[in-house]
């Protein structure tokens, strides 16, 4: 993954749905930053750099084939991983209660990337869904 962490990459995948339909949620910064706080793989990580990664990811989405290179480096996960991601993306699409249609078209693209299966898939996504429900 050229240097790039296992941790910087699935930051990249949190910032990368959250901000595919343009609209970085506030509930959705503030669920990765929790995130990164809370999940053992973030053990160690700390918030100088999440913003770094996060940085680093705006500016590789803004080049023109930017959601291809960080699909690419997503892909380069360790199979262990790959579920996590995707984990993590459906986390972050959910967190404001709406999953728009850029936000599913990515997590469909991820699916695809990481070589996941479709029912696995669609358990992540009932699955975070279910923990945002308000009532």
């Amino acid at each position: 993954m050229d240097g790039i962490s296992h941790q910087d990459t699935l930051v990249y995948v949190m910032v990368s749905i959250s901000a595919v339909d343009r609209q970085m949620e506030e509930q959705e910064m503030l669920r990765i930053g929790n995130i990164v706080k809370t999940l053992p793989i973030f053990t160690n990580y700390n918030s100088d750099q999440l913003v770094n990664a996060a940085k680093t990811c705006r500016d590789i989405l803004q080049e023109e084939e930017g959601l291809e290179t960080i699909l690419g480096i997503t892909a380069s996960l360790p199979r262990n991983l790959r579920e996590t991601a995707y984990a993590l993306a459906a986390e972050i699409a959910a967190a404001d209660l709406t999953v728009s249609a850029e936000e599913v078209r990515l997590l469909q693209l991820l699916r695809n990337r990481l070589d996941l299966d479709k029912l696995t898939c669609a358990a992540l996504e009932l699955a975070a869904r279910a923990r945002h429900q308000d009532g």
